[in-house]
């Protein structure tokens, strides 16, 4: 069986990074694609109360489970189907519940650290990063924290110069040396996202028609 071929999407937050998998996904037949997000694996805080879960830190890599992450992507790498967690960002842990993944020709990464791990980053084909300025992410970020997670202004505001700027600066921006392709202005770069679906489709024909 021929491997898929897995490309890795980091970028800050958003940064336009599920835009960006969407468009790659949308352009080609069929179930050619399936997508991980890096959000699904944040570490499990059941343990915590959810006053103690909102004081966490979730811009930094200790917040992520990496290991399970490598774990599933390598079994999907294999032709394994995987059960991915289900994380709720207004309960700031993971549901009991998980989705099923299913191996495709193309699998898709994409997440604030994905190239920041040298084991994921051995196992992806193609590394993108999502270039966008911080006034537009913050602006993005606003406007998604408080109608799809059920945040405050002033909750996002302080999230973001408390930990998500500071981590961005840390541990993210640097994982831009990492990429083979740097897509500046996110998902809507149609000129950019165009290029790197057509070397998708280019490198698939060579991988499962040999041509």
């Amino acid at each position: 069986m021929t491997k898929p071929f897995i490309i890795g999407i980091a970028g800050g937050t958003a940064s336009g990074k599920t835009t960006v998998a969407r468009k790659i996904i949308e352009t080609l037949p069929g179930e050619t694609a399936s997508l991980l997000d890096l959000d699904s694996y944040y570490k499990d805080l059941a343990e915590m109360t959810l006053e103690e879960r909102k004081k966490q830190n979730f811009d930094h890599p200790e917040s992520f489970d990496f290991d399970l992450l490598a774990d599933h992507l390598s079994a999907l790498r294999a032709g394994e189907t995987i059960e991915k967690p289900i994380y709720s960002f207004e309960q700031h842990t993971r549901l009991p519940e998980t989705t099923t993944i299913h191996p495709a020709q193309v699998i898709i990464l994409e997440g604030i650290l994905v190239l920041s791990q040298k084991t994921l980053r051995d196992l992806l084909d193609l590394k993108i990063y999502v270039d966008t300025d911080d006034d537009v992410r913050l602006s993005r970020r606003l406007t998604r924290d408080i109608k799809e997670r059920g945040r405050t202004f002033d909750g996002v505001m302080e999230q973001y110069f408390k930990t998500v700027r500071p981590m961005h600066i840390h541990f993210i921006e640097p994982t831009k040396r990492f990429a083979d392709i740097i897509i500046p202005n996110g998902g809507s770069n149609d000129a950019a996202v165009d290029m790197v679906v057509a070397g998708i489709k280019g490198k698939l024909t060579q991988m499962f028609f040999g041509r």
